[in-house]
């Protein structure tokens, strides 16, 4: 297992390059699964999330060909099976939208239960609702789901019991090739989602109203293949927006759409950033003390529940009293623990956490919870006193593409290293 050794106390200054979204890339990978040909998609993360999937569609029969770091070309037409291998489905949460890929595809989908971060209950039940309205029978059988249609998916109105990303993300992509027309309501508004429906609409879908609070799909024989550019990550340009913010110093944020981070920079100023917009980039500069804010997580275009963390940080290091309140996930507080080791003081009662801010951190042994946790966990490093050791990295890396090296330009002291096993004394 990794860990990140990391040397805190430094201001950050340099320029950093802002990879794909990882939120759409593993929605439009999966959907790639409709495409009747030859699939080149670009701008695509580094991460393994990514490599999960690719090794999914390769196992199946896939033809996959990378071009190069972030360029891959996908050739789906080979795949015959609606069961893709359960031993790699269940080690991440995206590979839930492999159900509606396999439906729209198959007419059937017999997936294992997604795993990932475990911060709270993440059912898929309005995932099921909607494919349940499009005709397809579920049933749970251990720890699988089988979904089967009696032929095609019937286009529907699938009305959502409430905004979801992933059953908005995984409806569209079972509609696509159904018959008839769906329409999803209310539908999740943020970037990755406007992102996948410009997806599929470049290889032949025809879907309207993306970004609104109502999606319609009307449903097309096939899809052809072509080319698409996967948008910057508003997340990873956030999580170093938030470092530098925590930290002190200056960067430049290039290749990002300023307009999806304004719920995030928002904020950032807020607490005492200074930062100014560019065509596609963004720099920001903080040297004063940081200032006591309020966030409540929403969906887009408010601020969203994947940077609640990061912003944890500063709200730890920041004058006075803070307080955050998470509006999506159950529990999304467990990295509060690692923050109270290096000093912090913060108090949580259900979905509220209270920061007493303190004048400084101080580095310790410390673990990554989850994906956005351990980018906290970074953070919190590196603004601390002295080292800290973060443990559980994997998690890190299922987001963050080349995260040490891209911090390192950013003047971070911070290195990768692989445990050792134990030595065991021979008995003679």
């Amino acid at each position: 297992m990794a860990k990140y050794i990391i040397n805190g106390g430094r201001p950050l200054s340099g320029e950093v390059t802002i990879s794909g979204a990882k939120n759409a890339a593993v929605a439009i990978i999966p959907a790639a699964l409709l495409v009747d040909g030859v699939c080149r998609i670009e701008n695509v993360p580094a991460i393994s999330d990514v490599n999960l999937y690719l090794k999914i569609f390769e196992q199946m029969g896939a033809n996959i060909r990378r071009i190069d770091r972030s360029t891959i070309e996908m050739d789906c037409r080979g795949v015959r099976s609606h069961r893709p291998p359960f031993d790699i489905v269940s080690r991440f949460r995206a590979s839930s939208y492999l159900i509606g890929a396999m439906l729209g595809r198959f007419g059937e989908a017999e997936v294992a239960l997604p795993g990932g971060c475990d911060f709270g209950q993440r059912p898929i039940d309005q995932h099921i609702k909607g494919f349940t309205a499009m005709g397809a029978k579920v049933e749970f059988s251990g720890a699988a789901v089988h979904a089967k249609a009696d032929g095609k998916l019937k286009g529907n109105y699938c009305r959502l019991d409430l905004v979801s990303v992933g059953a908005t993300m995984n409806l569209m992509i079972a509609a696509v090739l159904a018959e008839g027309t769906t329409v999803i309501e209310p539908a999740a508004k943020e970037p990755h989602i406007v992102d996948l429906a410009n997806f599929l609409n470049a290889m032949g879908a025809d879907i309207w109203g993306a970004g609104t609070d109502t999606i319609k799909i009307r449903g097309v024989e096939r899809l052809h293949g072509g080319t698409y550019s996967i948008i910057p990550d508003q997340i990873e340009a956030g999580t170093y927006l938030t470092a530098v913010t925590a930290a002190g110093g200056e960067a430049l944020i290039k290749n990002v759409i300023p307009k999806h981070l304004e719920c995030i920079t928002g904020k950032l100023i807020e607490m005492g950033a200074e930062i100014t917009e560019y065509d596609d980039s963004v720099h920001i500069r903080r040297t004063g003390t940081l200032r006591k804010a309020n966030i409540k997580t929403m969906p887009y275009p408010g601020y969203p529940t994947d940077m609640q963390p990061q912003a944890g940080v500063c709200l730890a290091l920041a004058e006075g009293t803070s307080i955050i309140t998470e509006g999506v996930f159950d529990n999304r507080y467990k990295y509060v623990n690692e923050l109270i080791k290096m000093g912090a003081q913060i108090q949580v009662d259900g979905k509220v956490a209270i920061f007493e801010g303190v004048p400084s951190l101080k580095g310790c042994p410390i673990k990554a919870c989850d994906l956005r946790a351990g980018a906290a966990m970074v953070i919190a490093a590196l603004a601390a006193e002295g080292q800290s050791v973060v443990d559980d990295v994997f998690h890190i890396e299922r987001g963050y593409e080349t995260f040490v090296e891209k911090l390192t330009d950013l003047g971070a002291d911070i290195k990768r290293v692989e445990d050792m096993p134990p030595v065991r004394a021979k008995i003679s």
